[in-house]
């Protein structure tokens, strides 16, 4: 079983940034690809960002430009930069991490409330 943990969530105002880090208890060597989801309250989950263990990076429309997903797979490890965030990006936010057999791990979510 893989075990994930997200930390650096918060209250930040418009315009503001914050750093997302998700600690994952796999190997380097189990781990296909890793990235972040939002939900937001009343919607979906969606893809925010991901990256593969190639380093090849997805970024979801809404935040291309502010967004930037980062690894370290050799220390378990992804980030999410967030940069010029929006009342709508007010979510939810979690840790997905797909190992070498395709299974899908979830993270316990942190909360992002982006509000003056």
């Amino acid at each position: 079983q893989v075990h994930l943990v997200e930390s650096g969530g918060g209250l930040v105002q418009p315009g503001g940034s914050l750093r997302l880090s998700c600690a994952a208890s796999a190997t380097i060597n189990n781990i296909n690809a890793m990235g972040w989801y939002r939900q937001a309250p009343g919607k979906q989950r969606e893809l925010v960002a991901a990256v593969t263990s190639g380093g090849i990076t997805h970024h979801a429309d809404s935040v291309k430009g502010r967004f930037t997903i980062s690894r370290d797979f050799s220390k378990g490890m992804v980030y999410l930069q967030m940069d010029t965030l929006k009342p709508e990006d007010t979510a939810v936010y979690y840790c997905n991490l797909r190992d070498r057999a395709n299974f899908e791990h979830w993270g316990q979510g942190t909360l992002v409330t982006v509000s003056s």
